[in-house]
């Protein structure tokens, strides 16, 4: 029996599905989102505040301000509940209803940011809001995920250990990027392992994250439109870009099964999908980390008008490009 005290005290970081009967190939899927945040980012939200109290930095009667496109943000009005701290939650119009609602109902305040900046996007937006508040009122604390050395640690501590002891021989360990904390801190670890682990970051067509051109992004959760300064390309083997409509093919085929992922979980799954339809080795030991559920997703990527206004009526029939994970 668990019995926990405070929310952030639980968390299920054992749970695997294994995906070979559903997509014909050896890839095991790290479940993040069985905790009280549904998504992995509950653990760099629990290490940033924890860090942020002991330094004294988080004192009693602040406010907590983070930029966040939703999961983050979940995390820290959990977080902030708990432990009677105030949040606002600076995000923008592509934060999924379900999501705004839940940090509500959790007592925190949501400001929607609608116009991008010029050089920076929506993300470049809602920092110099961050930035802008802050310097008005004491107060408010930002921990500010995007440069947070503890967002990586958490994963360094937690997520990689929890991996290398069930995969002892793991050739691949795929992984999405956002803030790229879960992936700097899984790379490393496996590199202070001294065990050669092929790190593969896998990120949505349209982010800037590795250098590519910004384009339109619909999906909260991975990608970036400002580079990540937590991002150390020496530590990357490989980098996969995923199509957003190929990210909403592979969430339905998933849900088709009996799993409800959400938008970061697809693309993850869609990429690693996709390397590994290229590889011919039987005896490779592949894992993807799914960083959330489904449930925040349902007016978006599992609602039929949304998706075909966004993507085509197309977007999901049976011809089209990946509709279904199974090799041909």
């Amino acid at each position: 029996m668990t019995v926990i005290t405070a929310p952030m005290d639980f968390n299920e970081d054992e749970l695997y599905v294994d995906l070979n009967p559903i997509t014909g190939h050896s890839l095991y899927l790290k479940c993040e989102g069985f905790n009280f945040a549904g998504s992995v980012k509950l653990k760099a939200a629990t290490e940033m505040v924890e860090a942020a109290e002991w330094e004294g930095t988080l004192k009693p009667g602040a406010i907590l301000i983070e930029s966040s496109s939703g999961n983050l943000g979940i995390a820290l009005s959990i977080i902030a509940a708990s432990k009677g701290y105030g949040f606002l939650c600076v995000t923008d119009s592509r934060c999924n209803l379900s999501a705004r609602r839940t940090m509500e109902a959790l007592g925190s305040q949501v400001h929607i940011i609608s116009e991008p900046s010029p050089d920076g996007g929506l993300l470049g937006a809602r920092i110099a809001y961050v930035k802008a508040l802050c310097a008005t009122d004491e107060r408010y604390v930002w921990l500010n995920q995007y440069t947070n050395q503890d967002n990586w640690k958490a994963h360094y501590r937690w997520t990689a250990p929890a991996i290398a002891r069930h995969f002892p021989h793991l050739d691949t360990l795929f992984i999405g990027t956002g803030t790229t904390g879960t992936l700097m801190g899984c790379a490393r670890y496996f590199q202070q392992l001294h065990r050669k682990v092929r790190i593969v970051a896998v990120d949505t067509v349209g982010s800037v994250t590795f250098g590519s051109k910004p384009a339109r992004r619909m999906i909260p959760g991975l990608g970036t439109s400002v580079r990540p300064a937590l991002l150390d390309d020496s530590c990357v083997d490989e980098i996969i870009h995923v199509e957003e409509a190929d990210t909403i093919r592979a969430c339905h085929r998933l849900a088709r099964h009996g799993y409800l992922f959400g938008g970061s979980t697809g693309t993850v799954v869609s990429g690693a999908l996709n390397w590994l339809t290229e590889r011919t080795d039987p005896d490779l030991t592949a894992v993807a980390i799914a960083p959330d559920l489904g449930e925040r997703y349902l007016d978006t990527i599992y609602q039929t008008n949304w998706l075909h206004d966004l993507y085509g009526e197309d977007v999901l029939h049976p011809d089209s490009p990946v509709a279904d994970l199974r090799p041909a």
